[in-house]
């Protein structure tokens, strides 16, 4: 894991196509811009395992 520190407004770019900007720092809490193309999904964990966890729901078992 690469770990920076970067203050309001500071942006990180990964590749050519995604940038991501430190909008607000509040207390522990810190806001993010993420600029990034519509074909690239940008999830939050918790959303990303909840859909994951609903498609496991919905699929029928595998044959054994």
């Amino acid at each position: 894991m690469l770990v920076l520190s970067r203050k309001r407004d500071e942006r990180i770019v990964i590749g050519d196509s995604i940038v991501i900007t430190v909008v607000e720092v509040r207390g522990d809490k810190v806001r993010l811009g993420i600029e990034a193309p519509t074909e690239v999904p940008v999830h939050r964990q918790e959303v990303l395992d909840a859909m994951r966890q609903a498609a496991s729901q919905k699929a029928p078992p595998s044959p054994t």
